[in-house]
């Protein structure tokens, strides 16, 4: 008996857990427009230096020639020669370079910087963080800055959030993330200046994460165990959705103090109507507070049609079924149990690398959307429909060529696409989208994976904090991943050669990963020893499919099960697998 049989008897997935997941989940689709907010905040406008304060364009309508051509004279060409360059003009106007079919040697000019500052063009966005600070030539790795913070603190608060949630429970802080993130939201969108800006996003970042753990957390507190595979599913589509709406309110606003409105401003209603939440009962029989639990059964009992429970769920009864989860929660583990032994270091070692290179190739991708010379609208939409198949052809992969097979081909696929998209030339759009598209879904589908995998390599008594641990690397290599995208000063492609490389690695370290398909998840770190590392006496990264049907067990993950990562989750509850990957992304 257990935890999973008392939801059971109040309704199992009834009114209440529809209701409860909808309104959990629908945040979801603004978690994606915070994560990604900068390709749009922070767009760059096409621009070149301002003329000097004595020359205008509007002062120079004696010359009978266009206006782009006018600006020839005052603005020299960039390296391609097919545009004005961004970073310098001449010291003195060229009038001579107005003459048609002229043949001047212009590499002798004088030039400087551009000191009388910026002219922005408007037709795609009307005002961003770059037009605005002037976040170009120099100061140009200020825009990728911005990112980096941002992650920052979606990492500082993983770890605040994470523990403050064990502490006062899931439904208070994601309350409070709620407010948090609206607040100060909205407020980044008065920043009178960068540095203002970059902590209101810091800040940002920090409740995004609350809103995430806790509200992964608290969802799935409340759903019985064959049900999670399931909502996990579909759920896990609002992020994909998001993306899509981001590009739709990007378009539609075009201004980013308007646009950081928007996408924040939601979340007060969400803290509005949070309040309906119910408390995990499960944290809170394991925080002594038996009797709050046991009330909030009885509510989610009556809100299920089950009424008849509430005079049958006694304390006694609710004490018996959670007997073994009280006992083993006096057991404490640390991060240093994750490397103390043979078997447990390797999978951490392996993990790291994983969930680092995923995640650092993953936000690569997704975060330098102009440079594939398309509509950054049009592009956030593609980047967004392509997570469909991507899951999709995950789960098939995951369910018949096993967790390491997957998890080293989705890599190495990535990285393959990443290096081939290197030598096509320019001009070549529509191949460089459609390989970006591919690779883009292949690292959706490697966290996808990675999420689901790690829930079984790590034991039930330390899972959480494994998961801790890698989710930690992982937002490492989304801060570094926008750091990145500043060689491209030093040589275009080597952006990419960078993030293929991570890719490439991280699939070699997943080849020494054992595989977890239709194996029981282990419980102690002693099965951990004693299972997998003698099963690693076998053949790395060979395919190993099912050949029976295998009878499910309640400690047997199915090929269809998938692991829900939530921070501060009560370990005991890990006896199966719970919910799925999708929610990875």
């Amino acid at each position: 008996m257990g935890f999973a049989d008392l939801l059971d008897q109040v309704g199992g997935f009834g009114r209440y857990q529809w209701l409860h997941v909808t309104l959990i989940s629908l945040p979801g689709l603004l978690m994606a427009s915070q994560n990604l907010l900068n390709n749009f905040v922070s767009g760059i406008p096409a621009h070149h230096c301002s003329l000097p304060a004595n020359q205008s364009i509007y002062n120079l309508s004696g010359h009978q020639v266009e206006e782009k051509q006018l600006l020839k004279a005052f603005i020299p060409l960039d390296s391609s020669g097919n545009r004005l360059d961004r970073c310098r003009r001449y010291v003195t106007p060229q009038w001579q370079l107005l003459t048609a079919n002229t043949s001047a040697n212009v590499s002798h000019l004088p030039t400087e910087g551009c000191v009388n500052g910026w002219t922005f063009d408007r037709s795609e966005f009307l005002a961003t963080t770059v037009s605005e600070w002037d976040l170009v030539c120099s100061l140009r790795p200020l825009k990728q800055m911005i990112q980096t913070i941002y992650m920052g603190g979606v990492l500082t608060g993983a770890v605040i959030y994470g523990g403050l949630s064990d502490r006062f429970g899931r439904r208070s802080v994601l309350i409070w993330s709620y407010l948090q993130l609206a607040i100060l939201g909205c407020s980044s969108a008065l920043s009178p200046s960068y540095s203002t800006y970059c902590i209101f996003r810091f800040l940002s970042g920090m409740a995004v994460s609350g809103v995430i753990l806790n509200g992964v957390s608290l969802k799935v507190e409340w759903i019985p165990t064959k049900a999670r595979t399931l909502v996990g599913t579909l759920t896990s589509f609002f992020f994909t959705f998001g993306q899509m709406i981001l590009a739709g309110l990007a378009y539609w606003l075009s201004d980013w103090r308007k646009l950081q409105v928007a996408v924040c401003a939601p979340h007060f209603l969400f803290f509005a109507y949070s309040w309906w939440y119910s408390e995990s009962a499960r944290w809170l029989v394991l925080k002594r507070r038996s009797g709050d639990a046991l009330k909030t059964l009885h509510r989610v009992a009556r809100i299920n049609g089950k009424p008849e429970m509430i005079d049958k769920l006694t304390l006694e009864v609710l004490h018996s079924h959670m007997s073994k989860e009280i006992e083993s929660s006096r057991s404490t583990f640390t991060a240093y149990d994750l490397l103390r032994t043979r078997g447990m270091r390797r999978i951490s070692i392996c993990l790291i690398a994983v969930w680092f290179s995923t995640s650092f190739a993953y936000y690569g991708l997704a975060m330098d959307l102009q440079k594939f010379g398309v509509s950054i609208y049009l592009m956030q939409i593609i980047f967004g429909a392509v997570d469909f198949p991507a899951k999709l052809l995950a789960l098939g992969m995951l369910s018949y060529l096993g967790r390491r097979v997957s998890q080293a081909a989705c890599l190495f696929l990535s990285a393959f696409i990443i290096f081939a998209n290197i030598f096509v030339p320019s001009d070549m759009q529509v191949v460089r989208t459609t390989l970006a598209c591919l690779g883009k879904g292949f690292t959706s589908a490697s966290f996808t994976t990675v999420y689901l995998y790690t829930g079984e390599l790590y034991p039930t008594v330390i899972r959480q904090t494994g998961m801790g641990l890698v989710s930690t690397m992982a937002r490492i290599g989304s801060m570094a991943a926008p750091a990145v995208l500043i060689l491209d000063e030093v040589l275009p492609a080597l952006p990419s050669v960078v993030y293929g490389g991570a890719a490439v690695l991280a699939g070699g370290f997943a080849c020494f990963l054992p595989e977890t398909l239709n194996i029981p998840l282990p419980d102690t770190i002693e099965d951990v020893e004693e299972k997998w590392l003698a099963k690693f006496t076998r053949s790395i990264c060979t395919i190993e499919i099912p050949k029976d049907n295998v009878t499910l067990k309640e400690d047997v993950a199915s090929e269809d099960d998938h692991v829900i990562p939530k921070e501060g989750v009560s370990l005991k509850e890990l006896k199966e697998v719970e919910g799925s990957g999708l929610n990875a992304l």
